[in-house]
């Protein structure tokens, strides 16, 4: 009796492309790849696990993480999971740094490309194992601000490269928002932003009557608002901000650093970047700057990328100050989104440009050589596996879209010859010069 047959189904939240599909994700990472190294940052990749008490240094206890345990312990290990799968590439990133950082060379310039996994329920745009493109930049004690106009532009770069629909980068400082408050005299900053932030969502109305129900009066809510609403395409931002009558100078501080930011962006096409000061994600790890990417035609699928800078890296790994600002764009999220809208054009169903006919068994050791020298010619080459008859060949390489066949002699004298699949010419070729 044969053995039972076990029905294969996806499963939820790990996508998986079939080949013309996973070709052009395979062409996006070589084009995001190019774009940080024509910037200066080296690639490193860390394992898919780290210990989970790494995983957890810097609190990141909301996160849903996969454990790693042995299907077939002994009995008596009773001991708990030490590993665990990284959920993203910023903690990895902090623990490889503290690791490695007598062999390291500051400011460090860093792009990993690599999986992470989440336990967490699988919608759309939003799946358990996903590829993230990260970019950082980390110095030791200090580090200048230009770099916080270079990571928004390496990432406008990154997307421009992909050749999807046009993308906005909206940013902000946390300081200006921080100081803001400070200035209205709001005692839980960390509270009232995190209501700020869900502006999006709970539109205007929602965060008064959030906010008012945090204990603020209505006069002071609809200040505390009002800072979230600003939004410009330049550095009048200020101008904006200056005319709701609050100041600090923390809140100076901040309007100072994403003035020389936009004024830094200023080269980028018009209408790619904007002032808002209603992103304030990631207010308890970011410190200066803050950013986030949407493309403009389809903003309701929500951030495509985000980042910001931070002051302090590793510092549950090392006694170091390492201040740094780093990017980090969703790639599985983007391009699945925009396989479903359609705007992906699948690629050849192999990367193979010549497929050389096998005549017949007696011939496959020519056949062979003449892929050979294809090969040398550098040209990707499959020699047919069987020596079936020339329209099964023939009908192969349409199917996969091979763009030539090659006909080595079928008789002694005979020469060979190359048929364009596209055009449906045929024409004598000499192998050592094609």
């Amino acid at each position: 009796m044969a053995d039972k047959i076990h029905k294969p189904r996806p499963i939820s939240g790990f996508p998986e492309w079939l080949p013309e599909i996973r070709a052009v994700e395979m062409q996006w990472l070589d084009k995001i790849r190019a774009v940080f190294e024509s910037y200066g940052y080296g690639s490193i990749e860390t394992p898919s696990v780290e210990e989970i008490d790494v995983l957890l240094a810097k609190g990141e206890t909301d996160k849903e993480i996969y454990t790693i345990n042995r299907l077939q312990a002994e009995e008596s290990d009773d001991s708990e999971a030490r590993l665990a799968l990284h959920f993203d590439l910023t903690v990895p990133f902090a623990r490889y740094t503290a690791q490695h950082f007598n062999n390291l060379t500051f400011p460090f310039k860093r792009y990993q490309v690599q999986k992470s996994w989440r336990g967490e329920r699988p919608q759309k745009g939003r799946f358990r194992e996903f590829t993230q493109c990260d970019i950082d930049v980390i110095n030791v004690d200090n580090l200048p601000l230009h770099f916080d106009a270079e990571l928004p532009a390496v990432m406008f770069e990154a997307y421009q490269a992909l050749d999807i629909p046009p993308v906005e980068l909206r940013l902000s400082n946390r300081k200006i928002v921080q100081g803001y408050l400070q200035g209205l005299g709001v005692e839980d900053i960390t509270t009232v932003t995190r209501t700020l932030d869900k502006l999006d969502k709970i539109r205007a109305d929602g965060v008064i009557n959030a906010l008012s129900e945090l204990g603020l009066d209505e006069t002071l809510a609809k200040k505390c608002l009002a800072i979230a609403e600003i939004k410009t395409d330049d550095d009048s931002f200020a101008d904006k901000l200056s005319s709701l009558g609050v100041s600090s100078p923390l809140m100076e501080e901040g309007i100072a650093e994403l003035k020389f930011v936009m004024q830094n962006l200023a080269h980028l096409p018009k209408g790619s970047i904007k002032a808002d000061l209603g992103i304030i994600r990631g207010f308890d790890y970011y410190t200066g700057t803050i950013l986030e990417a949407y493309l403009k035609d389809m903003p309701k699928i929500g951030a495509i990328g985000s980042g910001g800078r931070y002051d302090d890296l590793a510092g549950s790994f090392i006694n170091q100050k390492l201040p740094g600002i780093g990017v980090s764009l969703g790639l599985t999220r983007l391009f699945a989104v925009l396989l479903e809208a359609g705007h992906i054009t699948p690629a050849a169903k192999a990367p193979t440009q010549v497929l050389v006919i096998l005549p017949d068994e007696s011939r496959r050791a020519e056949a062979a050589a003449t892929a050979r020298t294809l090969r040398t010619r550098g040209y990707n080459v499959e020699l047919f596996h069987s020596d079936a008859k020339v329209k099964k060949q023939l009908s192969y390489a349409e199917k996969k879209g091979i763009p030539f066949v090659w006909f080595p002699p079928f008789k002694d004298g005979q020469a060979h010859e190359v048929k364009d699949m596209t055009q449906g010419e045929q024409l004598k070729a000499d192998p050592e010069n094609w």
